[in-house]
């Protein structure tokens, strides 16, 4: 790495934190619609104190697309995607500090966002202010996109990125997220798994009514227990016929990338104070069953009385939130379409499944790439030690509208770290993870500049 710019993103640490408050202090909920303009515009206005020309775009319905660019001098771009929209910080009695307010404490930042992923973009943004600070024009050119929907599935971005993909060409993208594993090694993160989010709603009568009745109501709780305990088994196996049809096998690579992978479920299972993970999976087998195989989760259910004390009704309505995590080539609008068959051939097809916005495909870059080969080289050159090359995550985002136009994209320069606490209370990065990121984004900037 160029030590100029070592020593110029070493010696700003205070002015990094800086860029990491202005951030961090703006709330932006998507969930609750709450502070996405004014986030938008602070975006904007960091970016073009960096020197990029900026466009806002507006979405209807939906929140700002901010898009910025900045001429190198290499015509080699990077593309960047991050978003500036955060969760909702509740239960907000379990935060130490304020979660909009930037706290430092014991070599970590915390706040609402400052890992997810409001830090990941304050860091690459440094790494560009570094550059320019210390050569006054940057070695490749920068494209960036900032959304602000990601956290509630990105509804809108696909049909952005469809209208204005004549502003996306780049060598490679860089995406939101990466970082280092519990080892301390860093990250390389190639892919995605789909989501697909549904609703699924029992109606009985049009009012709750005494239990006393029981006897002859029919109860839209009990039908919804019943009919979610087809979808899946005690055997963990989703029931949905042709659910598993168009999974498609790993490569022998990545069957390979996954085996080196350095053993982390004893390490989750501390963390999230559990004995076994579902069938007693372990070392390879609880990864390939992690990144490799789809999923089906209950994510909430509720119906009729759940308050203190008792309340003797047949409620009137039941519901559960179900997603379901998808692999290449699942597609979630054939899950779904495969959903709904499900339920009308098992005789609930009374049950309504309300389908949310935001469902994404898989995406996954080849490990093969040499996109992957240029940020690897930049993550041994910023972090002094071999990344790991991970094929795939388990989360979703919405990777595959920028894989479909033919990008290849890693997950890197970023500050997470498994213990960041993303989307609970006390989210938090390591300050030497931020440093780090930084680095690492220079060197890319750099490699492309060659």
């Amino acid at each position: 790495m160029d030590e100029r710019i070592r020593a110029y993103v070493l010696s700003h640490r205070d002015q990094a934190l800086r860029d990491l408050e202005r951030l961090c202090n703006q709330p932006s909920v998507s969930a609750q619609h709450l502070g996405l303009e004014e986030c938008a515009l602070l975006a904007k206005a960091m970016l073009e104190e960096a020197g990029f020309t900026v466009r806002l775009f507006s979405v209807p319905g939906g929140a700002p697309v901010v898009y910025a660019e900045q001429r190198g001098r290499s015509p080699r771009a990077v593309l960047i995607y991050d978003h500036y929209d955060v969760q909702p910080p509740e239960p907000l009695e379990l935060w130490q500090s304020s979660p909009f307010t930037l706290t430092i404490r014991d070599g970590r930042a915390y706040g609402r966002g400052v890992s997810d992923d409001k830090g990941c973009f304050a860091a690459r943004l440094n790494a560009v202010k570094a550059w320019r600070a210390v050569y006054g024009v940057l070695p490749c050119t920068v494209r960036w996109v900032l959304e602000g929907e990601e956290e509630i599935g990105s509804p809108h971005l696909g049909g952005w990125v469809a209208e204005h993909r004549e502003l996306l060409q780049a060598e490679g993208c860089i995406w939101e997220g990466g970082g280092v594993n519990w080892a301390g090694h860093p990250t390389i993160t190639l892919g995605l798994k789909g989501i697909a989010y549904v609703e699924l709603v029992a109606r009985g009568g049009n009012r709750d009514v005494h239990s006393s009745y029981g006897a002859v109501v029919p109860n839209p709780a009990w039908r919804l227990v019943w009919a979610l305990s087809t979808i899946k088994g005690p055997g963990e196996r989703v029931r949905i016929r042709g659910f598993y049809d168009r999974v498609r096998r790993p490569t022998r690579q990545e069957r390979e990338a996954l085996r080196l992978l350095p053993e982390e479920d004893q390490h989750l299972a501390e963390s999230l104070g559990l004995k076994l993970f579902v069938k007693g999976v372990r070392g390879y087998a609880f990864r390939r069953r992690l990144y490799f195989e789809p999923s089906c989760s209950i994510c909430g259910i509720v119906g009729g009385y759940t308050g203190p004390g008792t309340k003797t009704i047949v409620p009137a309505e039941a519901r559960a939130k179900v997603d379901f995590r998808l692999v290449p080539d699942q597609r979630p609008e054939e899950v779904v379409a495969l959903l709904r068959e499900h339920l009308r051939t098992h005789g609930f097809g009374d049950i309504e499944v309300v389908e949310h916005p935001g469902g994404s495909a898989p995406a996954r870059t080849p490990l093969d790439s040499p996109w992957v080969r240029l940020v690897a080289e930049c993550a041994r050159d910023a972090y002094g030690t071999t990344p790991v090359l991970v094929p795939t995550m388990p989360g979703s985002g919405p990777m595959c509208y920028f894989t479909g136009l033919g990008l290849p994209v890693a997950m890197a320069a970023g500050t997470g770290h498994p213990d960041n606490r993303i989307h609970a209370p006390n989210e938090n990065i390591r300050l030497e993870d931020y440093e780090k990121a930084i680095l690492h984004m220079a060197s890319v900037l750099e490699a492309l500049g060659r």
